[in-house]
């Protein structure tokens, strides 16, 4: 068998590629003004579809508004906002079957908050309470719905990246016609997850949509400081795999892109690399400080290309969406949510006992010694477990 296989062309002197010999396009439909480019092709959206997806970037931004503030006043410990790339998230969720399985890194929750997750149930996990469904052993932001087929949230980078191309694999071995989506930064691929679990899913041939939010940060290192090729996109290439890259704040090309990349790995059990184009105009999290290492004027820069305010414009312009309904939906959520806060807030932390269980069909001897440990500790430092010492035995 030929080293050359018959698909590469042949030369007989030294010639090496450069970085430029291949460029990547980057798909766009949606203008800054709300118009749509002459020559754009739209994806599949009507006006149900539309006000959903908008009406879940409203919500969004108003959670990610009222727990910054709780935060800040202590009543929550930490958290990570979604501004800037609602775009990129709810426009991949919004392409997706309600069945298809999402692992996200931990800036995606406007996609479980599309799949239908409640008010209620954030505020819960937020909270580490006794009604959270990860039993309170999760930081603040990751969450988890089986309900919802959304994965729970890891916190070790890229962990999701090897498993999602398992999960599709199961996924092609049913037979099921359904896809995952996985979640990550441009950071994250850095890691060797990525790496591996990109080429698994080329060789194997699974339904995967691999989606890169590339937001120019990796926390404070910025991507020229990150990569030397052309963004991640150039990547999916290499290993094999079909890619796209799109504007990640023109949330029609997003719905657009992602759409198709849905249509083609299921059709084909093939895998499919998205990099979408964005920024985080946050912080990285509570606990950073993004005046470090980038001026206002980059922020303020990139707040002309607000994707919210963009699809906006576009809405107004069909006639889909009035300014009313887009205050009144701000004007609700807003309570909405600061009355839940009050609520969940004050709901128990989960009794002590459980969290050794879940683990093995009968806690082992190392896990219930462990425990007396904590109770231990807890007895000793009371203050520092205001909810839990109560109920330590």
């Amino acid at each position: 068998m030929s080293l050359n296989n018959g698909s590469s062309p042949v030369v007989h002197r030294v010639s090496f590629i450069e970085k430029d010999a291949l460029s990547i396009p980057q798909l766009k439909v949606l203008q800054a003004d709300g118009t749509v480019y002459d020559d754009a092709v739209l994806p599949n959206i009507d006006q149900e579809l539309a006000r959903k997806i908008y009406d879940t970037c409203v919500y969004v931004r108003v959670l990610d508004e009222r727990m910054i503030a709780a935060q800040r006043q202590g009543r929550v410990s930490f958290y990570m906002t979604c501004i800037g790339e609602e775009a990129a998230v709810i426009g991949s969720a919004a392409a997706l079957d309600d069945k298809d399985v999402i692992l996200a890194q931990y800036r995606e929750h406007a996609a479980i908050r599309y799949r239908g997750f409640s008010t209620e149930q954030f505020m819960n996990q937020l909270f580490s309470n006794a009604k959270d469904l990860g039993k309170g052993r999760q930081m603040p932001i990751h969450y988890g719905s089986a309900e919802l087929h959304y994965q729970t949230i890891s916190s070790p980078l890229g962990t999701q990246i090897p498993q999602a191309t398992g999960v599709a694999y199961s996924q092609k071995m049913a037979k099921s016609e359904l896809a995952t989506i996985c979640y990550f930064g441009e950071g994250a691929a850095s890691e060797g997850d990525f790496h591996a679990g990109l080429n698994m899913a080329a060789v194997l041939k699974v339904p995967a949509i691999f989606f890169c939010r590339n937001n120019g940060y990796a926390i404070s290192t910025p991507t020229e400081e990150q990569f030397a090729g052309d963004g991640i996109a150039s990547r999916g290439v290499g290993y094999g795999i079909r890619t796209i890259r799109v504007d990640g704040n023109d949330m029609l090309a997003v719905l657009a892109a992602t759409q198709q990349a849905r249509a083609f790995a299921v059709e084909n059990n093939q895998p499919v690399l998205i990099e979408a184009m964005s920024y985080r105009l946050g912080a990285h999290s509570t606990s950073d400080d993004p005046s470090g290492y980038r001026s206002k004027e980059e922020e303020a820069k990139w707040r002309e290309h607000d994707p919210v305010a963009r699809f906006k414009l576009w809405l107004l312009n069909k006639g889909w969406i009035t300014e009313e309904e887009s205050e009144a939906m701000y004007d609700k959520y807003r309570e909405e949510v600061l009355a839940q806060l009050k609520v969940s807030e004050k709901v128990p932390a989960p009794d002590l006992e459980e969290i050794i269980e879940d683990v093995y069909d009968s806690p082992t001897p190392d896990l219930q010694l462990q425990l007396q440990e904590l109770k231990a500790h807890i007895k000793k430092y009371p203050q520092h477990y205001p909810k839990t010492a109560k109920g330590v035995s």
